[in-house]
């Protein structure tokens, strides 16, 4: 399937359409995203449906720099759990380097390269594209993401040697100046950014040194592998749609940006069915969340997506052969002792 990028890598899309005078929710049905599900930051969307996203956008705007006023409001927060590792890495080196080793886990287009020769490092930035399709606003909105990450840890008056692109430069560069200084330059070899080797080993001023390992090791403990299958895929979305009441194999297509039998046919291919991973997901978290005795039934019901609390009752018990209040009672008695 296509590669997927977290819906945070449209934070702040709504805001900025709709002060540039266009309108996001038009936009966003016409690729085939929804408008509502944007608000879900870990929600996996298609990557080609964003990359034509910014293009509409940026015509609609008629403003060629519209990538980079979106990298502008970029934050830490926009990279999910990474970025609570990438606060305690202990240097500027340590933090990137995690970053890219981790990047399927925010952007799986994302194929970024840092290399360093004769005291300077070069930050390569590739995307996978499926054919010739244009990507400007995507390129500029990657760059310009990296680029403030660098000046988190290095600073606000941190300028790199040469940022470059390979796409001509626009009719009116000023903001590209203003963001990057008098360094961009365009028609180039590579997208991505060139400083000093020594702003590397920049230690990590946000960093706590007993927090360090704790990050880690919580972020390892969620860490998902770049050769994520295809079930996994289906499954991690049908846990985020459940509580929104649109859980069908055509949001789920939707989001993967295939069609359902392309669905039916990986599914198919590992043994599965998209109704028999619905089910598993559910029977996993009814048992999470039925257990919390914090948490009402009703509640419970509409988080695994049902329309009324009778259908999840009538649900629960084929599933589990009593019903959710006698199964809650009875695990609130096994976790008592004696």
């Amino acid at each position: 399937m296509k590669p997927l990028v977290r819906n945070a890598s449209l934070s702040g899309y709504v805001e900025l359409s709709r002060s540039l005078g266009i309108d996001p929710r038009a936009l966003l049905r016409q690729v085939g995203l929804d408008p509502v599900g944007l608000t879900m930051q870990d929600r996996w969307i298609s990557g080609a449906a964003v990359i034509r996203l910014l293009e509409l956008s940026a015509a609609a705007a008629h403003r060629e720099d519209f990538g980079l006023l979106l990298a502008e409001r970029r934050r830490f927060s926009n990279l999910g759990p990474i970025s609570l590792v990438l606060r305690e890495e202990t240097d500027v080196r340590s933090a990137l380097a995690f970053l890219l080793r981790y990047e399927h886990m925010y952007n799986e287009m994302l194929h970024n390269r840092l290399s360093e020769a004769d005291g300077l490092a070069t930050l390569k930035l590739g995307l996978e594209l499926t054919g010739p399709v244009a990507a400007r606003q995507a390129v500029e909105l990657a760059v310009g993401a990296f680029h403030q990450l660098l000046r988190e840890f290095l600073g606000a008056r941190w300028q790199p040697l040469t940022v470059c692109f390979t796409h001509p430069a626009p009719a009116d560069p000023a903001s590209h100046r203003r963001f990057f200084g008098p360094v961009v330059e365009f028609d180039q070899e590579f997208n991505g950014i060139v400083f000093y080797s020594g702003d590397l080993d920049v230690p990590n001023a946000m960093s706590d040194p007993l927090l360090h390992t704790y990050a880690r090791q919580y972020f390892e403990s969620i860490a998902v592998s770049r050769d994520t299958s295809e079930a996994d895929r289906v499954r991690e979305l049908i846990g985020a749609l459940l509580p929104t009441g649109r859980c069908s194999v055509e949001q789920v297509a939707a989001s993967l940006g295939v069609d359902r039998r392309t669905v039916h046919r990986h599914l198919a291919a590992s043994g599965e069915t998209f109704s028999s991973l619905l089910n598993a997901t559910r029977m996993e978290l009814a048992q999470q969340l039925v257990a919390n005795p914090r948490r009402s039934l009703t509640d419970v019901s509409g988080l695994l997506g049902f329309s009324a609390p009778s259908a999840f009752s009538r649900w629960f018990r084929e599933r589990f052969g009593c019903s959710a209040r006698e199964w809650r009672a009875r695990q609130a008695s096994d976790a008592c002792p004696e």
